[in-house]
């Protein structure tokens, strides 16, 4: 009956995403951007089920209920930040730039190899934010089908790309209406159930009240700071967030949309936190018998009510990784691979194309990655972790500061990850769970060093990028010798950052 329900609900999206395809009309702009039509309604749907997906929910109820409230709705509280601050700063100027892809801009404001390098850390780190979807959704077919977890993972991604490969972000954005739909009718259901049987709950010094989680290193007060930075200033160089951006009518649609996903972003995650500490006081739950909403469910739950938020949690999954695969693939395509758009009259588009068939490496990894590291939240905050360490300071100041230059760039992406990947191999531990991922045993770093690892990595990048973009030659002059990008991935006029700031690293 369960897998019955939400197979329809799955059923519904799909008859969506493909029905909607013909708006594509064979060209990569409709595909990438939705012909940059989009309003604020459908815009601030789209980032906002961007932002509460499985990581949010899943793992925001998992960590919750293991370490406290800022640990798990931290995921949450951080993307929505991210939406604010998008909002206040970024949305007006990018959606402005008419670009494709957010490496575009480093295209622009760089060179060609700054692209390159860019490209990469992103498809990266976005590959790591769709194998954490693909996590829950496995566990979900694994606890409710019987289906072992490593063909729920390949299941979940082929019905992904079944709707993303016709229609893009057209598909993305009209699924991400009955998905945003289902998702606030579930969450509102189950916290209606859980208070109706239990009341609302927390352990001892677990609450959103306890502020120890934020001031004290032994409560997790690191882990949880760098979780708030990493996806509240990391998550700014967010691909999937930016794509639905660039497809806003107009700068203003995009400034509001934000706010509306913000909004919704933190409410959501908030409650997901409360539910999952009510369970944890009230019934013992523990993530180490597996994900505690699943537990919740498969112990005493209505039927309709375990179908309606089994339904959001394939939902809110579904509309992160199609963003995550759609952005992924075009930064691939358009900016590592460096294919231009093809608008000659009666001549297939190439961009279009190649973008669907990159769908499919991309996937593959993903699923591979899920399969390794069976976490939600850990995979979503390590991947903006890398954002933090190697990009935020090549794009904020990038936008904002005359002085940013390529060398900069180059330097401030390798000092970055070099740090950020020392930290991970060092670490034991991961955001509080063991690290399983990348681990050298070694007598140096102990537990105590998590969170700080994330922290002091963003610090470090953003400083090597300033100190280098200081040290060197003006931009002007240094790009007159360094400059090799050829213009082959920019299709509109190069417009100008605020503040007058050229974007066009010309």
């Amino acid at each position: 009956m369960i897998i019955a329900g939400v197979g329809l609900t799955v059923l519904l999206v799909l008859v969506v995403g493909i029905a909607v395809a013909r708006f594509v009309d064979g060209d990569s702009t409709n595909y990438l951007v939705a012909g940059r039509q989009l309003g604020v309604p459908l815009v601030s749907v789209a980032l906002a089920t961007a932002a509460v997906d499985s990581n949010a929910t899943i793992g925001n109820t998992d960590l919750s209920a293991d370490l406290g409230f800022w640990a798990g709705a931290s995921l949450a509280l951080g993307l929505a930040i991210c939406l604010l601050l998008a909002g206040l700063f970024l949305a007006k100027p990018m959606n402005r730039m008419g670009l494709m892809t957010l490496a575009d801009f480093f295209a622009r404001r760089y060179t060609r190899r700054v692209e390159v390098g860019a490209s990469v850390l992103m498809v990266v780190a976005f590959t790591v934010l769709l194998a954490g979807n693909l996590v829950a959704l496995g566990f979900l077919m694994e606890r409710f089908a019987g289906v072992p977890y490593e063909l729920g993972v390949v299941v979940a991604v082929a019905l992904i790309l079944a709707y993303t490969v016709g229609g893009g972000l057209f598909s993305d954005v009209y699924t991400a209406v009955i998905q945003a739909a289902i998702t606030i009718g579930a969450t509102l259901a189950l916290f209606g159930w859980v208070v109706a049987d239990h009341g609302i709950s927390v352990p001892d010094g677990a609450g959103p009240f306890d502020l120890g989680q934020l001031t004290d290193p032994a409560q997790g007060a690191a882990i949880n700071w760098a979780t708030l930075v990493s996806l509240g200033i990391g998550d700014l160089v967010a691909i999937d967030f930016m794509q639905r951006i660039f497809g806003a009518r107009s700068p203003e649609a995009a400034r509001r949309a934000c706010f509306v996903g913000a909004g919704f972003t933190a409410l959501i995650g908030v409650v997901w936190s409360l539910i999952a500490l009510t369970g944890a006081a009230e019934l013992g739950l523990k993530p180490a018998d597996g994900p505690v909403v699943y537990q919740l469910l498969d112990g005493g739950a209505p039927m309709l009510l375990a179908v309606l938020v089994l339904s959001g949690v394939v939902a809110a999954s579904f509309s992160t990784g199609s963003g995550a695969v759609l952005a992924t693939s075009a930064v691939t395509v358009r900016n590592i691979a460096g294919l231009k758009r093809g608008v000659e009259p009666g001549r297939k588009d190439p961009l279009l194309r190649w973008v669907r068939i990159a769908m499919l490496p991309v996937a593959v990894c993903a699923t591979l990655l899920a399969v390794r590291v069976s976490q939600t939240g850990i995979l979503l905050t390590l991947a903006f972790d890398l954002m933090l360490a190697c990009l935020i300071g090549p794009f904020l100041l990038g936008l904002f500061w005359r002085r940013s230059t390529t060398t900069g760039a180059l330097v401030g992406m390798g000092v970055g990850l070099v740090v950020r990947l020392v930290f991970l191999a060092l670490t034991p531990t991961l955001y509080g769970v063991p690290n399983d991922l990348f681990h050298i045993e070694n007598g140096l770093v102990g537990e105590g060093f998590d969170g700080w690892a994330t922290l002091l990595a963003g610090v470090v990048g953003v400083g090597a990028f300033v100190l280098a973009s200081l040290a060197g030659r003006p931009r002007d002059e240094e790009e007159r010798d360094l400059r090799s990008f050829d213009h082959r991935v920019v299709d509109v006029p190069e417009p100008e950052a605020p503040g007058g700031v050229p974007v066009a690293g010309v």
